[in-house]
């Protein structure tokens, strides 16, 4: 089964990804494949360019070709994208600060990005 992950909710990249999705990625017995995961609100902070969850979590969605996109509107108003809240939706805000392989987007380019390959199931934590 592939999934998708939402991080949405208060601390979800802190607890929910940091301390279970994460250590069993490593360990290869999270048992699903991970097509993507989308980053909302201050979930994006666990991606700032050298905090250690983040790199960890690059490393493990090079490895697997697994997508980390950040919502670009809350991107912009916390500094780590290019752009303009004008912009946002278009697929013109561009990802700042943020650890390698981490793209901005919203709703549409996520669509795009997952669309050669599709989750069988999203998850919003």
């Amino acid at each position: 089964m592939k999934i998708a992950y939402v991080f949405k909710t208060s601390m979800a990249s802190t607890f929910q990804l940091a301390t279970m999705i994460l250590p069993q990625l490593e360990k290869n017995s999270h048992v699903v494949d991970v097509a993507g995961m989308f980053f909302f609100d201050d979930n994006l902070f666990c991606l700032k360019k050298g905090d250690p969850i983040g790199e960890r979590l690059a490393k493990i969605a090079n490895e697997k070709k697994m997508l980390l996109m950040v919502c670009d509107a809350c991107a912009v108003r916390r500094g780590f994208a290019d752009g303009t809240l004008e912009q946002c939706g278009s697929g013109d805000v561009k990802a700042k600060g943020l650890v390698d392989g981490v793209v901005a987007g919203c709703f549409p380019q996520l669509y795009t990005a997952l669309g050669s390959n599709p989750p069988d199931q999203v998850i919003t934590l």
